[in-house]
């Protein structure tokens, strides 16, 4: 039974951009920059023809417009009990559209809503136990966060293990977007 999600691929120029942010917080497991993405939709375990048909269906979407995204800050989910560190997509209308078409098409073959808000970001690191303090700090001392952008040509669906997180993440098909 596949887990299944969709997501944008980071390019390895900025993957290492953002790879450069490893290091000096406690208690942090860094994803491999290899791994880096922006996920869309999760989808989660499905059974091999659930799986068959997202695959169709994402195909309906090939035709949303390339866009640029850009990454501006580093920030953390979890508040009081941050849980991942990451780096945040500036606000895309594009972004959101196809996000927002995704979830349509997969409500509409019985897949469960997506319960939480939509949030665009890279996660760089897991955080075990995260102490705020220690989080705001590294986010502090991390510097002015560079702004990094890039073309989006496609979305992928994206497979991976029953794990804690992190990948590794095999492409499972890709859907190209209109120029």
């Amino acid at each position: 039974m596949p887990r299944l999600f969709t997501g944008l691929e980071i390019p390895a120029a900025i993957g290492f951009s953002l790879s450069l942010k490893r290091g000096g917080l406690p208690d942090a497991r860094w994803i491999d920059p290899e791994n880096y993405h922006i996920t869309l939709r999760f989808i989660g375990d499905v059974d091999r023809q659930m799986a068959d048909e997202v695959a169709d269906t994402l195909d309906r979407l090939a035709n949303s417009l390339a866009f640029t995204v850009r990454l501006t800050h580093l920030g953390a989910f979890g508040g009081d009990k941050p849980r991942a560190l990451y780096a945040g997509v500036e606000p895309n209308e594009h972004l959101l559209r196809l996000q927002s078409a995704q979830e349509r098409v997969l409500q509409r073959l019985g897949l469960p809503a997506e319960g939480r808000k939509f949030v665009p970001h890279v996660t760089l690191a897991r955080l075990r136990a995260g102490n705020p303090v220690e989080v705001a700090r590294f986010i502090a001392e991390a510097g002015r966060f560079e702004p990094l952008s890039f073309p989006v040509g496609r979305f992928v669906l994206y497979s991976s293990r029953d794990s804690v997180g992190g990948g590794p993440y095999v492409v499972e098909q890709s859907y190209p977007l209109a120029s």
